[in-house]
């Protein structure tokens, strides 16, 4: 069983503890910087003053991020079935030469 470890991290002048486990520190920490990093970016470009709107912009921010990786993924997967397809055509073409 992996080890349990209690945080708190800090997003929008909030601090939350969590119980999660050690492997999922590092990854939770580099989000937490993001999300502050991007807080201050939208409040500095736009004038916004709500924390709920500032969070909603970034949640919108980072799930289309995540959104626009599968759909990128989704194109580069179909472009090398296409190309390990051809492969394998010219392959039998040779083969049955």
């Amino acid at each position: 069983m992996l080890e349990k470890l209690k945080i708190k991290l800090s997003i929008a002048n909030r601090v939350y503890p969590l119980t999660i486990e050690a492997n999922q520190e590092e990854g939770l920490r580099k989000a937490a910087k993001n999300i502050e990093y991007m807080i201050k970016q939208f409040e500095q470009s736009y004038s916004v003053r709500d924390k709920q709107d500032v969070l909603a912009m970034c949640a919108l921010q980072f799930a289309s991020q995540v959104e626009q990786k599968t759909i990128d993924k989704e194109h580069v997967n179909e472009h090398v079935e296409v190309k390990l397809k051809e492969l394998n055509d010219l392959l039998q073409t040779h083969l049955n030469s």
